[in-house]
């Protein structure tokens, strides 16, 4: 799907016709630059690449300077490939919020708030198991049986365990595009996005 690269900005909230206050999220979006397009002949499918956020050319690898010079770009942070665009895109050409319009819906992607090593409860969402009443000492938020005791002698793959949380690519869609300010380079979303302030998220149609 035809898209864009973003950065969250952070939330907000605005006012709709009917005097309703609507939770609302903040996102950069591009300018993006295509720093490659892909075609069936060459690469087997048709896509669009697309760069956004600068970088230090000193922290950039020389391959990959190399590669944004063919576009005549500085080196970006964010490379990201999307499909299905409705016009052509060439080299070099720029992609900008105005690929959005109010009122439509468009889906984002982004990596949720990484959490460390949490337990159970917080990550699965036990209720917690037994009455603290009952003599049970220090075991209301233990996830209780793994499995069997004999056969087959260990954890069945998958079972539900304490272990990190967050940090997973979150994909949230039917958002709704509330306000697009193509001066700024900004969209306003109804609603929350996964990620932390300042990170990296995809929009797309």
């Amino acid at each position: 799907m035809p898209g864009i690269i973003g950065k969250k900005i952070g939330m907000t909230s605005v006012y709709s016709a009917e005097g309703k206050n609507i939770p609302c999220t903040v996102i950069e979006a591009g300018p993006c630059v295509v720093t490659q397009v892909k075609k069936v002949d060459t690469d087997g499918y048709n896509a669009v690449q697309l760069a956004f956020g600068e970088k230090k050319e000193k922290n950039t690898p020389k391959a990959l300077q190399g590669h944004f010079k063919k576009a005549n770009t500085s080196p970006k942070r964010k490379v990201v490939e999307f499909q299905d665009f409705e016009d052509e895109k060439n080299l070099g050409d720029i992609v900008t919020v105005e690929l959005f319009e109010e009122g439509e819906f468009v889906e984002v992607i982004g990596t949720s708030k990484g959490k460390g090593f949490q337990g159970v409860v917080k990550r699965h969402g036990f209720r917690g198991v037994g009455d603290a009443t009952h003599g049970q000492h220090n075991r209301l938020r233990a996830p209780g049986s793994l499995g069997a005791g004999s056969t087959p002698s260990r954890v069945n793959r998958g079972m539900k365990m304490a272990g990190r949380t967050g940090g997973d690519r979150v994909n949230q869609q039917n958002l709704v595009v509330v306000k697009v300010y193509s001066d700024k380079n900004l969209i306003v979303v109804k609603g929350s996005i996964p990620g932390a302030k300042g990170s990296f998220v995809l929009i797309q149609k």
